[in-house]
């Protein structure tokens, strides 16, 4: 079941662009969105939850539509943003209370045992918890309700390893039941790649790349050789190099060419190096890469 469908989205503000960005999300999956700073993230997300209005395109959840549906999406939907928002003033208890308001299956069991394994304690301010413990109770608060979908806005930025391993744990039981799904940004590759089962490239407003994890970290891959290669693998070689020690290419079709290299890895002539999230980043960020099945 598809829990999101976006249909070419757009948002044109005076020095940027979200252009014609389309991905769906199926119950039961974690997709992350990578890309660096002003890329769109944080707009495509707040559109996804209709906080700002869009310039064309659709967005479907729970096959649901805005503005019509709008009470029903958000009763289904928790959304973290990257900077939080509370009454600081205010105790998380009363928080509770103030939110759990808007919501009929708010379970306050549910919120207090998110609070005993988050460590937060009730009768503090807001303004008396770190960052890390505000997003913490941002999280409890969207998760009191049993959402079927989650989003989050770079949850993990400025957080502690200990916190952000907790965090990433916590979404990746939330996705486990095949009812639920998680959608979240982050320009920290590495949780992305933790706990992602898609993932979604989007530079400069537009959808670079989109594919399930294991696909993608298969095709990607860096080439070292010692010799020439055949036409058919060289000609699929980009951000070409030569050194001293030989030569090397990096490809994005290792799955369709890996065969053809197979006696040249066995006399090692060939070796492959798998690359990571961030350099798949800033090879997309660098252009000139045709991505169009991953």
């Amino acid at each position: 079941m598809k829990l999101v469908k976006v249909r070419e989205l757009e948002k044109h503000y005076r020095q940027f662009s979200l252009k014609k960005v389309s991905f769906e999300v199926e119950a039961g999956t974690i997709l992350g969105i990578i890309g660096p700073n002003g890329s769109g993230k944080t707009t495509t997300l707040q559109l996804l939850m209709d906080l700002i209005p869009s310039d064309g395109g659709e967005v479907s959840l729970f096959g649901k539509n805005y503005p019509k549906d709008t009470l029903a999406i958000r009763r289904q939907t928790g959304y973290v943003g990257e900077e939080p928002r509370f009454y600081e003033n205010r105790s998380v208890a009363w928080t509770e209370r103030f939110v759990s308001r808007f919501y009929p299956n708010w379970d306050s069991g549910t919120f207090e045992r998110l609070l005993n394994t988050f460590a937060i304690n009730r009768a503090m301010k807001v303004k008396e918890l770190s960052k890390g413990m505000k997003v913490k109770l941002s999280l409890a608060l969207s998760l009191a309700y049993d959402p079927k979908l989650i989003i989050l806005d770079e949850p993990t930025s400025g957080l502690d390893p200990v916190i952000r391993r907790e965090l990433l744990e916590t979404l990746s039981h939330i996705a486990a039941d095949e009812e639920h799904s998680v959608i979240f940004s982050s320009h920290i590759t590495d949780d992305i790649a933790r706990i992602a089962d898609y993932i979604m490239f989007l530079i400069d407003g537009e959808v670079r790349s989109l594919s399930e994890k294991d696909t993608l970290m298969a095709n990607w891959k860096r080439i070292h050789y010692l010799s020439a290669l055949p036409d058919a693998v060289s000609s699929r070689l980009f951000s070409k190099k030569t050194t001293p020690f030989g030569s090397n290419g990096i490809t994005n079709e290792y799955l369709a060419i890996g065969p053809m290299l197979g006696p040249s890895i066995n006399n090692q002539s060939v070796k492959i190096e798998s690359l990571s999230l961030d350099d798949i980043l800033l090879e997309l960020v660098r252009g000139g890469v045709t991505c169009s099945h991953c």
